[in-house]
């Protein structure tokens, strides 16, 4: 899929930017203003923006921009970083964010299999609260066996590394 324009037009990127917004805030919970700085940050030129650059193209307080700053640095999906002989910070989207952060997702939910293993030991086989649990148990244990040969094929797809020569540093489930 390619883009039209090498310049478009800055309302329709706007838009697209509140569009970033909306999902992140349908799907996963997040304030709008962290959905408009990812969605800024995929499209702003130059790909580096101070806060005050931010704030204003996302129309944010600087205050709560540094908290929204804060929460996507940690979650990897935004570094900082300054320019030799600033003080400034300037923010943007980590390289290979997207991957790093679905990983470490895909890991949490496989992690929920201690969980429902601890579940299950709490009843017998045939009652219907275990049946429910091993609902759950059955699906995060699919998940776990599956998101290693997922995130080899990506790998393979992205750093041309042969699939079955990548460490992927699989999760160990205690530590989640």
């Amino acid at each position: 899929m390619t883009g039209r324009s090498a310049d478009p037009d800055q309302a329709e990127v706007l838009a697209w930017v509140e569009r970033v917004a909306t999902y992140f805030a349908r799907h996963n919970g997040l304030p709008p203003i962290s959905g408009r700085v990812l969605g800024w940050l995929m499209v702003c030129d130059p790909p580096e923006q101070s806060a005050a650059e931010l704030a204003q193209a996302v129309g944010a307080s600087r205050a709560s921009l540094a908290t929204t700053l804060r929460v996507l640095t940690a979650s990897g999906f935004v570094e900082s970083q300054t320019r030799l002989g600033e003080r400034t910070g300037y923010y943007r989207i980590a390289d290979d964010a997207w991957a790093e952060v679905t990983r470490r997702r895909m890991a949490s939910l496989a992690s929920f299999l201690d969980v429902t293993e601890q579940g299950l030991a709490l009843f017998e086989s045939n009652e219907p609260r275990a049946a429910r649990i091993r609902a759950a148990h059955e699906l995060f244990s699919w998940l776990d066996a599956e998101v290693g040969p997922l995130w080899r094929r990506w790998d393979d797809r992205t750093h041309g590394v042969p699939a079955d020569r990548v460490d992927i540093g699989e999760p160990n489930r205690e530590e989640q």
